[in-house]
C-alpha cells in the first residue's frame, strides 16, 4: 500500500511563503553572526542533518554556516548554556515536546530567533518566531522525507538571500513604552538574590531587577521585566 503524505500534495502558497521568509530571517541572522543550534529530541538525526547541511555546502562558491546539533538528556539546560543573543534555534519534533516547547518559550529571554518543524496539530500562535508545519496526523510523516526538504529548502533559500546583500541588515523593531522609553521584555531568571530583587536573563544579557511585584521567584522562572522591574510571572505556554 502506498501512503500519500502532505507534503507529496506539494507545499502550497502559504507554507512556500513561510520558507521563503523564514529563509530570509536566517540569511539576516547569520549575516549578523549567529550560529545556528538544531535540536530533535524524538527524532535526532534530524538535528545532526541540519547542523550538517549548513556547516558543509555541497555546492563550490557557498560559504560554510556555524550549525551545532544539540543532543542527550537536559536539552533546555544544553541550549541554556550554548545559546547567545542573535543566535538561532531550529527545533524538529511534535508540538506537545516538552522540552522543545521550554526551549522555545525561552527564545526571547535568551535573544534567540526560533523555528520550529513539525507535524500534526500544531504549536499554539506564537510559540516560535517561525513555524514549518504539516497538517498532516499520520505518525510516520517525520520519517517520509518532508522535513528533510524543508531543511534542504531553508538551506538552498538562505543562500538565495545571500546574493542580494543590501536586504540582510538586521531590523528587529522592539515594542517601546513612549513614556519611559523601556519595553516589555521576557526575562528567565538566573537567581534570586532576595530582599525584593534578581538576577534576570533578557535579549540583552544578564540583568538586575526588581521583583518585589512578583515575589517570590525562582530560577528558570519566566517574568515580563519593564523598566527594570520584574512585572508579571509569565507561563511557558502563554503566546
Amino acid at each position: 500500500m502506498t501512503t500519500t503524505t502532505a507534503i507529496d500534495r506539494g507545499l502550497g502558497a502559504e507554507l512556500a511563503e513561510d520558507l521563503a521568509a523564514t529563509a530570509f530571517t536566517l540569511a539576516k541572522r547569520f549575516a549578523a553572526g549567529a550560529t545556528m543550534w538544531s535540536i530533535a529530541p524524538s527524532w535526532e538525526p534530524h538535528a545532526l542533518h541540519i547542523a550538517v547541511e549548513f556547516v558543509h555546502p555541497v555546492i563550490v562558491g557557498k560559504r560554510a554556516l556555524p550549525a551545532v546539533a544539540l543532543t542527550g538528556p537536559d536539552l533546555v539546560d544544553l541550549a541554556r548554556v550554548s545559546v547567545r543573543p542573535g543566535d538561532i534555534v531550529i527545533a524538529v519534533s511534535a508540538a506537545d515536546d516538552s522540552q522543545v516547547r521550554s526551549v522555545m518559550r525561552r527564545g526571547p529571554a535568551w535573544g534567540a530567533t526560533t523555528i520550529w518543524i513539525g507535524s500534526g496539530e500544531r504549536p499554539a500562535p506564537g510559540m516560535a518566531d517561525h513555524v514549518l508545519w504539516l497538517d498532516d496526523p499520520d505518525p510516520r510523516v517525520p520519517a517520509t522525507g518532508g522535513f528533510v526538504l524543508f531543511y534542504h529548502l531553508l538551506w538552498e533559500l538562505t543562500h538565495v538571500c545571500f546574493e542580494h546583500s543590501g536586504l540582510l541588515k538586521d531590523e528587529r523593531a522592539e515594542d517601546v513604552c513612549v513614556t519611559c522609553s523601556d519595553e516589555g521584555r521576557l526575562g528567565e531568571v538566573v537567581s534570586a538574590t532576595g530582599h525584593g530583587q534578581a538576577t534576570v536573563r533578557t535579549a540583552r544579557g544578564i540583568e538586575d531587577v526588581i521583583t518585589t511585584l512578583v515575589d517570590p521567584v525562582a530560577a528558570g522562572e519566566l517574568v515580563l521585566v519593564h523598566a527594570g522591574t520584574a512585572i508579571s510571572h509569565v507561563e511557558e505556554d502563554e503566546s
